[in-house]
């Protein structure tokens, strides 16, 4: 087949995608696929990108080599896709989203594919909207009686007081979190009141809009489900601190449990949730469902990835190896599921 590994972008997000997509195109390469990496921002020049003599590794440096760029050019550019994008992924059998975060993960990029009749991985514009917005899927999830943590949204412009969690469902310790940011940039741990000033001003450097919600102490897990069913459930194990952006991508910083060591009630609770997760937000093809449960067993969905890592630390091949389905296999499991 040929493939486009999409990458890059103009995210917080950037570097963990370029890590994504150039494992996920090696791996494609290696299976025989006709696959090649592209930076959806910055595009290429080049229009042969499907012979088998294509050198992976230099057009990963060049990627690479926008990284310095990217805000100046955000500064100066109008349009969002890059030079010879929309047609180069109009020439492919499929494209292989590997983008992370803002315009590659918010539904945008989806929807612009769906009018031009392009092929991609994962879930469709709605759903990639809706889980994206971690506020608005909170107010999905309470809706639906899907289990979360209590919060409420604040923007940037809303006046902030000290006493701001006065008269909320909301206390300390809480967390702080942009509304649509990933990889927990921008989050933070509120364990004292004269705390949670200072994390606003750290979220809202990212974002115009956070979430504000109870912090429940126990046990993280996540659940990939694809194709409507769930993979064995992995468990998160910090060393130290919480999974934040250090602990998700520094190898040998978390230690990574799976199966969890759940009981059969526990897996087969957790499992379900995670299955009405995906179709509340209407993520029909795969996603990756985050949660943690408390000292008394209680289960919070935390929130939905509608592209989930794929880098060497990531969770959702750690729970396919388990099934005996290696990395090269997942690629193309999840390449099959979303040509459906």
């Amino acid at each position: 087949m040929n493939i486009i590994v999409l990458a890059g972008g103009i995210s917080t997000e950037r570097d963990v995608s370029i890590v994504t997509g150039t494992k996920v195109c090696r791996a494609l390469r290696e299976l025989g696929h006709n696959a090649a990496i592209l930076d959806v921002y910055f595009g290429t020049k080049s229009i042969d990108v499907f012979s088998r003599d294509y050198d992976l590794d230099a057009n990963v440096q060049e990627i690479k080599n926008f990284n310095n760029i990217v805000e100046q050019e955000k500064s100066v550019r109008k349009t969002f896709f890059g030079e010879n994008v929309i047609e180069l992924c109009q020439n492919a059998d499929i494209v292989f989203m590997a983008l992370h975060g803002e315009n590659g993960e918010n539904g945008k990029v989806q929807a612009v594919f769906d009018l031009f009749g392009i092929k991609y991985t994962g879930t469709g514009y709605l759903g990639s909207a809706l889980a994206m917005d971690k506020g608005v899927s909170k107010s999905i999830f309470t809706a639906k009686g899907i289990p979360t943590p209590k919060g409420f949204i604040l923007k940037k412009s809303n006046k902030v007081s000290e006493n701001l969690l006065e008269g909320t469902n909301v206390t300390i310790p809480c967390i702080v979190k942009p509304s649509c940011g990933g990889s927990s940039i921008g989050v933070a741990i509120v364990n004292k009141e004269e705390e949670l000033m200072t994390a606003l001003d750290e979220a809202f450097k990212f974002e115009d809009e956070v979430v504000i919600e109870n912090y429940i102490s126990g046990r993280e897990f996540s659940v990939a489900v694809v194709d409507g069913e769930t993979y064995p459930i992995i468990e998160i194990v910090p060393k130290e601190g919480f999974y934040d952006y250090s602990n998700k991508y520094e190898p040998g910083k978390t230690d990574d449990i799976c199966p969890a060591d759940l009981t059969k009630e526990q897996t087969k609770q957790m499992k379900k949730i995670a299955v009405d997760v995906s179709k509340a937000l209407y993520l029909d093809k795969y996603c990756r469902v985050d949660f943690i449960m408390d000292n008394k067993g209680i289960m919070y969905c935390l929130e939905a990835n509608t592209l989930p890592g794929m880098t060497p630390t990531s969770l959702m091949p750690q729970e396919a190896l388990v099934l005996g389905m290696d990395y090269g296999r997942l690629c193309e499991k999840l390449i099959e599921v979303s040509m459906k």
